[in-house]
């Protein structure tokens, strides 16, 4: 099936590629489909964000299309930034600002008191209107510091509880790896997005009437 992935975050389609491509699927990004929209992503829930930016590039491309919500919900921060997460200084995509910030916001908080969590919304949307939804998370904690290069947004902060391993399986995240210190396939087998497009995976053959 070829799906078009609905970002234009260029960390997040490498990841929904690669996601879907394992699946067996076909992904077009945006710019391979000449498609150039910012849909206003006006929903208070990461559900409600994902389904806005799934119907209007699903309408754009007349492709099945799956768009992604997500972000970092924080327990010290009364689970801020939450679904302004992108966007969480001021300027949707800032990445080191949007760090700088939440390490600003962390600063008097102690180890003990950083638990979060990431958190994502994936829609899958036919052109007929069918859509099916699902959700994954990731539990961890803030860093004091940022470390690794091999993530984006929040990822370099952010340590997960649990680190995925070659046999399929997880375990203790005993090093404190950050999200960005992980290799690929470590990240996927515990991340938020990793989580709910597996969801999607097992959901999907029963979705397009396949069994």
């Amino acid at each position: 099936m070829v799906i078009c992935a609905a970002s234009n975050n260029a960390g997040k389609l490498k990841e929904l590629r690669r996601i879907l491509e394992r699946m067996g699927h076909e992904v077009k990004s945006l710019r391979e489909l000449g498609i150039d929209l910012d849909p206003e992503e006006t929903g208070t829930t990461f559900a409600e964000n994902a389904r806005i930016k799934a119907k209007a590039f699903c309408q754009a491309s007349g492709l099945p299309t799956v768009a992604d919500d997500s972000g970092l919900c924080v327990d010290a921060l009364h689970g801020a930034p939450g679904v302004y997460s992108a966007r969480y200084a001021g300027h949707h995509g800032d990445d080191a600002a949007n760090n700088a910030k939440l390490l600003h916001e962390m600063e008097a908080v102690p180890a003990e008191q950083r638990a979060a969590r990431f958190v994502s919304a994936v829609c899958f949307l036919l052109p007929d209107g069918r859509e099916l939804l699902v959700e994954g998370e990731c539990p961890g904690t803030v860093a004091f510091t940022e470390t690794g290069t091999n993530g984006f947004g929040y990822d370099p902060l952010f340590v997960p509880d649990r680190v995925g391993l070659p046999d399929g399986t997880t375990a203790e995240n005993t090093a404190r790896r950050s999200y960005a210190e992980l290799a690929d396939e470590e990240k996927d087998a515990i991340s938020h997005r990793g989580r709910a497009m597996e969801k999607l995976r097992a959901e999907l053959p029963a979705f397009l009437g396949e069994q």
